[in-house]
């Protein structure tokens, strides 16, 4: 005699994962990127965009990719007035070594996540500096290097405030 499973009640789909958090803080840091501020503090600020796709890459990497790193970075191009496709370039390739380097990265607390994230944004300035010197476009001084370092130190704070989007929203 054959037994009948009986089906459950629940139904047997995952129910979609809301976007609107890494949207909001993608755009926030598009908005933190090109935020006017006078010439001294220029090379002092924070690679907000790219923080925001590592984070995201981090957290939820079947959401947030290379695909998404091409297209923040296009719209970043936009916005900035830069070559069209020199950050869609470096944000796709960090978002790719993100991915990568991810299982490795993803156990340590933030402090110490934040030596690889260094070295992720100091990948993402060579490659820039590689287009910059490809373009033919002059030389940056030699405080085009800060902003990685900026971002060692603010990364930490980073996701320690979009932590809780994370767990709150179950995403990742």
């Amino acid at each position: 005699m054959k037994t009948v499973k009986k089906r459950s009640s629940k139904p047997s789909y995952k129910p979609r994962q809301p976007f609107w958090p890494i949207a909001l803080s993608l755009t926030l840091a598009m908005y933190l990127t090109i935020l006017p501020l006078s010439d001294w503090p220029w090379d002092y600020r924070p690679p907000w965009t790219v923080l925001a796709i590592l984070f995201w890459c981090f957290a939820t990497p079947r959401r947030v990719g290379i695909f998404t790193g091409f297209v923040v970075g296009l719209m970043l191009d936009v916005l900035t007035g830069a070559l069209l496709g020199q950050h869609a370039l470096s944000l796709s390739v960090t978002a790719y070594l993100a991915l990568v380097l991810r299982p490795r990265i993803r156990i340590f607390p933030p402090w110490q996540q934040a030596f690889f994230v260094a070295l992720i944004l100091l990948t993402e300035r060579l490659l820039t500096l590689w287009i910059i010197g490809a373009t033919g476009q002059p030389m940056p001084a030699l405080t085009y290097w800060i902003s990685a370092l900026v971002g060692l130190a603010f990364w930490p704070i980073m996701a320690w405030l979009l932590v809780p989007f994370e767990r709150r929203l179950g995403l990742g």
